[in-house]
């Protein structure tokens, strides 16, 4: 029972360090170079508008994984919650980690996506750009709860 529960807590742990890892690698290196793709190898037919159709790709692949994360904390919290293993900061922090995977997945992509299809001149709208700094603010929550969670759940840890 103590081998499963092991590998249980280091799935949990590293599937929270990956998904802050891939939140901080989309959104501090990804999205720069995605977003100046044209200025750094000097591609004339790439604009401001295709290279956003391949950021919102890159994030639609990434809204899987994150669907696997939640699914994970979920499982993984309610157990622990069952067997009286309960915290206040990990509870905080892994709600807030499931409403922002479930906004950015469920509201924010999707709409963006959809806004994308319309065409460029839609995304030159002041709906657009509301719609996209929420979105961003909402991965920068994400980053924020998926750290407290994994230090959280990591000091606790190793309190056992």
């Amino acid at each position: 029972m103590k081998l499963y529960s092991a590998i249980l807590n280091m799935l949990y742990l590293t599937l929270l360090g990956m998904g802050a890892g891939g939140v901080l690698i989309l959104g501090a290196f990804v999205a720069p170079v995605v977003f100046n793709a044209d200025y750094l190898f000097n591609l004339s037919q790439i604009g401001r508008f295709e290279e956003g159709l391949i950021m919102a790709e890159i994030f639609r692949r990434f809204t899987y994984f994150l669907y696997i994360i939640a699914l994970y904390i979920i499982v993984y919290e309610v157990y622990l919650f069952k067997i009286m293993q309960r915290d206040k900061i990990a509870f905080l922090a892994s709600s807030a980690v499931i409403f922002t995977i479930a906004m950015f997945n469920g509201v924010y992509t999707p709409k963006i996506l959809a806004l994308q299809e319309q065409g460029e001149e839609v995304m030159l709208t002041p709906a657009f750009e509301a719609l996209h700094k929420a979105s961003e603010l909402d991965f920068k929550i994400l980053l924020g709860a998926l750290l407290v969670l994994l230090i959280r759940r990591l000091m606790l840890l190793k309190k056992i």
